[in-house]
């Protein structure tokens, strides 16, 4: 499990295992195709950035679960991955699991009227990038940790040997998928420029 503040990432071994208890009579929880399209989830403007960039950030594998929060620019503000552990499709453990990596790398935001972050996504699994019971189960999970944590639920998207899907969506594409080689990070932009003569002359210039 690896989780940290963009742009760093730590990495972490132990989760707690009454994370994923289920419930004394277990209903699976999860959301149609048609319930997440008429949710209202608000579109990534680049897709392909925010999942190039969590693919490399974490470099998933089959049964890797990445939930990322996004700033309103859709700036990366932190991010944790985690295995599903073997267990049944269900929203409320999916729910329990997501909740726990936010409240390990984020603060929440409950004392907003609106929220302000989005939280997004990312599971890589076996299979293709149709639409499954166990991405429903996903789906109902993520927009349960988000209501809990004042956060907006943002995209779904599979990572499959495919390439990477939005589900609910349409868009997707061929890289990064689940076998690609991680891409290094896109460096930061260096700072602006200080000092100098031409820094000196306007600085004398505004003293007068």
């Amino acid at each position: 499990m690896t989780f940290g503040i963009a742009p760093s990432s730590a990495a972490n071994t132990s989760t707690s295992t009454d994370l994923y208890a289920a419930p004394a009579n277990p209903v699976a929880r999860i959301l149609e195709p048609a319930e997440w399209a008429a949710a209202g989830i608000p579109l990534l403007r680049n897709p392909r950035e925010v999942v190039s960039g969590l693919h490399a950030r974490h470099q998933p594998r089959p049964d890797t679960a990445v939930v990322a929060v996004l700033a309103p620019d859709e700036r990366l503000l932190a991010s944790a991955s985690f295995d599903r552990r073997p267990a049944t499709a269900d929203g409320w453990l999916f729910r329990n699991a997501l909740l726990a990596q936010l409240r390990r790398v984020i603060p929440h935001d409950l004392r907003r009227r609106t929220p302000v972050r989005t939280a997004v996504l990312l599971y890589c699994r076996d299979g293709d990038g149709r639409w499954t019971e166990e991405d429903g189960a996903w789906m109902w999970g993520l927009r349960d940790a988000c209501t809990l944590h004042g956060l907006r639920c943002g995209a779904y998207i599979t990572l499959t040997r495919e390439g990477w899907q939005v589900l609910g969506e349409g868009r997707g594409g061929r890289r990064p998928h689940a076998g690609s080689p991680a891409e290094p990070l896109a460096a930061a932009p260096p700072p602006p420029r200080t000092g100098g003569a031409a820094s000196e002359m306007l600085r004398r210039a505004a003293a007068r």
